[in-house]
């Protein structure tokens, strides 16, 4: 951690420092060069102090960490609020064997206390860890990283529910996780250009490509831009999902947890307990559904959804994109049942949800078309943009039809099944067991047309698990079938 705590700390302020170098160059001044070197001493020493103010402990009662010298912290969990232990090593880490431990309580705050991160121990002593929190056996306070038993078993105490498939890779273009690294390429080359006011437009290869682009014609160069950015999109998908789902392995401990682990240069590991496990979650974004492909996510009373990007919706991942038979099996495998509860036929929604799947694509496509007809009459924009916006009518009846034909639900003896969505359908199986609770929303709209929308509370980081647009006594159906005991306090 001496070599890898500074390399970060560098990393993080490399853009000003080398703007400080450069100014320093441009201007003559050499003593902006030595503010830069002195900047870059002033980051090491920090990063090499955080390593002898750091110190943890783990106790029978809680967990504890230690940091800063200026501004002291200490942080405890209390062992018994310990929901997620996830282990996580990058290329730095993995050199040196490491990992780094972040310990959630899975309390959903801004607040830091909510977690504690062990940065970095041993990759052995961290796995040992993992087990020794999650399994809540107890630990002398005496005992240091080094001291915790490592399972000479290995992997034999495990059931490998499912394992990454290379064929599975022709799914990855599909998930357009590339379309947002493409965008923020685009985004910082343009704020670049534009602050270092460099004219394009001069350069041979840009001039060339202008010239193209005129002589091509509108049509045809919208089309050979869209060709290019689709290619380029699938590329940087493929790509995204082989760093992050290479290795990809999920299994089941005796102890009764689940455990995923996943990455090809940042390694994760990610596990979760069954018992706080209250459902499954199938998505199938358009493009994955037009393939028959689909990802799998665990709905799981104190998992986080903390993370940024991808990581904030990846945490609970039980299967990325695969299959749709592959989800349905490891949904089965989860569960231990011995079908997918989520392939259970739904009952249709009444005639009026139909309509409103209708009424609202169709009605946001027409605003829009409204809007285009009006800027085109006062030659705000061209004519052709009316043109081209009169083709979202039809798009979006077709958005409608597939979501009213999305649209579903069921009540099983020990699940409760719904279905939702179109751009991104989703398919959830609660089990009855783990809702606590119901919320009836109805909207302005909804009174009018008899619907509600019938939410159930699981204590899970979601927020509730919906079934839209139901009339009321299939809401009252629903939860008399479901939890009688709550119906007498609803119907008061």
């Amino acid at each position: 951690m001496l070599l890898i705590r500074p390399v970060r700390e560098l990393v993080k302020f490399v853009v000003p420092l080398f703007a400080i170098f450069v100014a320093g160059r441009v201007s003559g001044g050499f003593q902006y060069e030595y503010y830069s070197f002195i900047g870059v001493a002033i980051v090491i020493f920090l990063g090499i102090l955080h390593w002898f103010t750091t110190s943890y402990r783990i106790g029978p009662d809680q967990v504890e960490l230690r940091t800063g010298l200026l501004r002291r912290r200490h942080i405890g969990v209390p062992r018994d609020r310990i929901r997620t232990v996830d282990m996580s090593s990058d290329l730095m880490h993995r050199f040196f064997k490491l990992s780094a431990v972040t310990i959630g309580t899975g309390q959903q705050t801004t607040e830091r206390h909510d977690k504690l991160k062990l940065d970095a121990i041993t990759a052995q002593a961290a796995a040992a860890m993992r087990t020794e929190l999650l399994h809540r056996t107890s630990v002398s306070t005496t005992k240091t990283t080094q001291q915790f038993p490592v399972d000479a078993a290995g992997d034999e105490t495990e059931t490998e529910l499912v394992r990454l498939d290379p064929g599975w890779l022709r799914f990855a273009p599909f998930t357009l996780s590339g379309l947002a690294a493409v965008g923020a390429a685009v985004g910082i080359f343009g704020h670049s250009v534009n602050d270092f006011r460099i004219a394009l437009e001069r350069y041979g290869p840009v001039q060339q490509a202008i010239t193209t682009v005129e002589q091509m014609g509108v049509l045809a160069a919208v089309a050979v831009i869209l060709v290019i950015l689709v290619v380029v999109v699938a590329i940087c998908s493929t790509v995204a999902y082989v760093l992050a789902y290479w290795n990809f392995r999920l299994t089941r401990e005796q102890a009764g947890t689940l455990h995923i682990r996943r990455g090809l240069l940042t390694t994760r590991s990610v596990s979760i307990e069954e018992r706080r496990l209250r459902g499954i979650e199938i998505k199938e974004p358009l493009p994955l559904r037009i393939v028959r492909g689909a990802r799998v996510s665990a709905i799981a009373a104190g998992l986080s959804r903390g993370g940024k990007g991808a990581e904030r919706s990846s945490g609970g991942l039980l299967l990325p994109p695969a299959p749709l038979a592959e989800a349905h099996k490891v949904t089965a495998k989860v569960l231990r049942e011995t079908t997918d509860p989520t392939t259970t036929a739904l009952l249709k929604h009444p005639a009026a949800a139909i309509r409103r799947r209708f009424t609202r694509a169709i009605g946001v496509a027409a605003i829009l078309v409204v809007i285009a007809a009006a800027l085109a009459w006062f030659a705000i924009l061209p004519a052709w943009v009316f043109t081209i916006s009169l083709v979202l009518l039809p798009l979006a009846a077709i958005l409608g039809w597939d979501r009213a034909r999305s649209l579903g639900h069921a009540l099983t003896d020990r699940y409760l099944v719904s279905r939702k969505g179109s751009l991104q359908r989703e398919t959830t199986a609660i089990g009855i067991d783990g809702i606590i609770g119901w919320r009836i929303h109805r909207s302005f709209f909804q009174r009018r047309l008899g619907l509600v929308t019938l939410v159930a509370t699981t204590g899970t980081p979601h927020g509730g698990h919906f079934v839209i647009d139901v009339t009321e006594s299939e809401a009252v159906r629903l939860i008399a079938g479901s939890t009688p005991a709550i119906l007498p306090t609803i119907a008061t």
